[in-house]
């Protein structure tokens, strides 16, 4: 059946990716709003009330506010912006952390789309919280490598006038650059939160001078490991835990590559996790495309899984 879906915010980043994604599918209608009407609310609301799926790709009040107008008790909403990531109302939108989230997403009719940073980290992390091989208490550190894409649409705008204008008089434009520097970025709490920490992680997002996908990772010591004895088994473990998943895979130590190429997955809805270690310390590293299952990817599978269900 036909589901009618309504793209609040489709001029963005992540709106475009999933207006893109949506016009090549015959199984969807999807609701347009008029160029000239697209910040009108009435017009908003009545097509937000229209569809069975809306998706909110807005800044956090905004979404917000677009979320108060639905009163259609049949419309489903799919928020990709941090405002309803840590509110117990809503589904988190990562089905393969558990059974339980993906239940939850599937009985909801409120889910929030994970952050791309916050999709690597709790990959790596949930399943050793959630199994005690990793205490709630833990000091964990994590950093994470982006494409720009990631960064609006200032930041593409400025990234693109640099390359385009060839401006590398400075080896500063390719230079990968941390930021957030101040230690409190915006998806620490969904981070904490999903994972079950007592505490955040310590967070370092680095953006690298490339477009789009990242490689997200969380520094490990054995002594850090409850009923895991190296980092093999801490592979072992992971492969089971994500065995039979359509999108993450966990990858073989006889294929880890020398130098990891944090575009491996552009363009798709995957996941690859990497395991990397020996007897005094390792990391887990999930791999991704920031703009597919960090962002428009993950908000399209808890479409298509609505639509099935």
């Amino acid at each position: 059946m036909t589901k009618k879906i309504f793209v609040d915010g489709q001029e963005g980043t992540t709106g475009l990716q999933i207006r893109e994604k949506l016009l090549v599918r015959k199984d969807i209608e999807l609701l347009e709003i008029e160029p000239e009407l697209r910040k009108n609310t009435a017009r908003r609301a009545e097509l937000l009330n229209a569809a069975d799926i809306a998706f909110l790709c807005l800044p956090d009040d905004a979404a917000k506010e677009s979320a108060s107008f639905v009163n259609n008790p049949n419309t489903i909403v799919i928020d990709t912006s941090t405002a309803h990531r840590t509110n117990a109302d809503w589904a988190y939108g990562l089905p393969e952390l558990s059974l339980e989230h993906k239940e939850a997403i599937l009985k909801s009719k409120r889910i929030a789309n994970p952050g791309c940073h916050s999709t690597g980290f709790l990959l790596a992390i949930y399943p050793l919280v959630t199994k005690g091989i990793i205490k709630r208490n833990e000091n964990l550190f994590c950093y994470s490598l982006t494409g720009y894409s990631g960064g609006g649409k200032k930041m593409i705008a400025d990234f693109r006038e640099n390359f385009n204008g060839l401006k590398f008089e400075s080896e500063s434009v390719l230079a990968s650059k941390p930021y957030a520097l101040g230690l409190r970025h915006k998806h620490l709490p969904e981070m904490q939160k999903i994972a079950g920490l007592e505490k955040p992680p310590l967070f370092n997002p680095i953006l690298g001078p490339y477009y789009q996908g990242m490689a997200v990772t969380v520094s490990l010591f054995p002594n850090m490991l409850n009923s895991i004895n190296s980092f093999a088994e801490l592979r072992d473990f992971l492969t089971n835990y994500y065995k039979g998943s359509e999108f993450v895979s966990v990858v073989p130590a006889s294929e880890n590559p020398a130098v990891l190429d944090p575009t491996i997955c552009n363009n798709t809805n995957n996941a690859k996790i990497f395991v990397f270690g020996h007897e005094e310390h390792g990391q887990i590293t999930v791999v991704f495309d920031n703009l597919g299952k960090g962002a428009s990817g993950a908000a399209i599978q808890s479409m298509d899984l609505k639509k099935s269900h």
